[in-house]
């Protein structure tokens, strides 16, 4: 009884060392094996007989793949349904936005809106605040703008 008692122990001492680790990176590796090596030795420290009999395989499998099913419905209930969506600068391509900060050539320094998100621009030529712009590129983290209208004309400006 004492060994069992000590190997449902070490089970349980195990089990609970893998949680911490999927807590501190989580990523779902260990949750699954460690919520049944905690059941499995519970089970071993106090029924008898549990994890040295002839049926402990049988037994530890009846038990396991129940316990494994329900540890994954159980964390999946929980977790966010997939990570958040980032928006890259070429998924820009071909969108409009408005100039909120003063767009110059070769400088980042310049803002644009599209849609509810701001990014840095830059363009061929100096575009005011309030423009409206098409994106045409991106690099990196910023975008490549051209000028909708032709300045001061209010009229569609040309393609490049």
């Amino acid at each position: 009884m004492v060994a069992e008692f000590t190997l449902g122990l070490v089970f349980l001492v195990i089990g609970v060392i893998m949680l911490v680790i999927e807590a501190a990176s989580p990523g779902f590796f260990m949750a699954v094996p460690a919520t049944v090596l905690i059941v499995i030795g519970l089970l071993g420290m106090f029924v008898e007989g549990f994890l040295f009999s002839v049926w402990s395989p049988i037994l530890a499998m009846l038990i396991g793949i129940p316990i494994t099913l329900f540890t994954m419905w159980f964390y999946s209930r929980f977790s966010p349904p997939s990570p958040p969506t980032t928006t890259v600068g070429e998924s820009l391509i071909s969108r409009q936005g408005i100039v909120t900060a003063l767009v110059r050539p070769h400088s980042l320094r310049g803002k644009v809106r599209i849609e509810n998100e701001s990014w840095s621009a830059t363009s061929d030529e100096i575009i005011p605040v309030g423009e409206r712009v098409l994106v045409i590129g991106s690099e990196g983290v910023h975008v490549i703008v051209r000028r909708l209208t032709a300045p001061g004309t209010g009229k569609e400006g040309g393609s490049k």
